[in-house]
């Protein structure tokens, strides 16, 4: 008796720059029937950073289930992203208004042609100055490489990252990540990860050129993150005191090998407070494939 399914998965790359880079993720439309199980087992045979599972929702437009490799995620950007801008593309979704439902809440999504934007939540800002020697160790860095008066702080909307300014982009090129020390850490906060980044750009078009090494979920580096972008955004509008509605954040290009990716994040303020954001960016599909598993 046979007790395998094959389960259609199309690979889009989100968050791309002029349609080239951006970051892989698997989607997998009408899931509805598989388990959490199926997921995972499915996840860890596409073998990216992240695979989106849409089902049906009694509230929503669509219910999106996150899995990594190894474990579910309440949220993921790029997955999120590539699915929806996906669901445009194959005129599935015919308005420019969307929402999302997860297993932490609603999110709302906007469509602005083939772009794709994901809601998140205004910043919770932790302080971990305590911890800043060894943060500083696990990527191979020293003080003197930080912006000057620019906290290394851990930021949170939806999801926890913890943000580390470095003064330039020779810096950032050149950390050397101990992916064991940094696991340590995401467990103590209960992070996604870190994100490293510096203002200091060589697309003088860009806000700010960054990296994202998630090792605590099998992710030592990743293209383009948009979870992390939106605090990212948060960040220098509110510690940096850049006051722009709009940040350009480039991703991945110090990758091997490098797959430059833009996330474009909206803000939402009210008297010099954030009241939301939407993090976004384009999916351009690349490949189809099938996944043989178990039911």
């Amino acid at each position: 008796m046979n007790n395998t399914k094959r389960i259609t998965v199309q690979i889009l790359n989100a968050f791309v720059d002029n349609d080239k880079g951006g970051n892989p993720a698997g989607v997998v439309l009408d899931a509805d029937e598989l388990s959490n199980k199926n997921k995972l087992e499915i996840a860890k045979k596409v073998g990216l950073s992240e695979t989106a599972f849409v089902s049906k929702s009694k509230t929503e437009d669509f219910k999106l289930d996150f899995f990594t490799p190894n474990k579910q995620i309440a949220h993921c950007g790029h997955a999120t992203v590539a699915t929806f801008s996906y669901l445009k593309q194959l005129e599935i979704l015919k308005e420019n208004n969307s929402s999302k439902e997860t297993i932490e809440g609603k999110r709302e999504i906007k469509l602005i042609g083939d772009l794709a934007f994901m809601e998140q939540l205004p910043p919770k800002y932790i302080n971990v100055d305590h911890q800043e020697n060894k943060i500083l160790k696990s990527l191979g860095i020293h003080k003197t490489d930080l912006i000057s008066n620019a906290p290394i702080q851990l930021v949170n909307t939806g999801n926890s990252f913890i943000l580390i300014p470095v003064k330039d982009s020779n810096v950032l090129q050149n950390i050397d990540p101990d992916f064991d020390l940094i696991s340590d850490i995401s467990d103590t906060f209960d992070l996604i990860g870190f994100y490293v980044f510096s203002t200091n750009t060589i697309n003088p078009a860009r806000d700010a050129s960054s990296r994202m090494f998630g090792p605590r979920y099998n992710i030592l580096e990743e293209a383009g993150t948009g979870m992390a972008a939106g605090p990212l955004a948060c960040y220098l509008y509110d510690i940096l005191k850049i006051k722009k509605d709009r940040f350009l954040i480039q991703q991945g290009e110090y990758m091997a090998p490098p797959s430059p990716s833009l996330i474009i994040v909206d803000l939402k303020t009210q008297n010099n407070k954030i009241q939301s954001l939407m993090a976004g960016g384009k999916g351009v599909l690349k490949k189809q494939i099938e996944i043989e598993i178990n039911v």
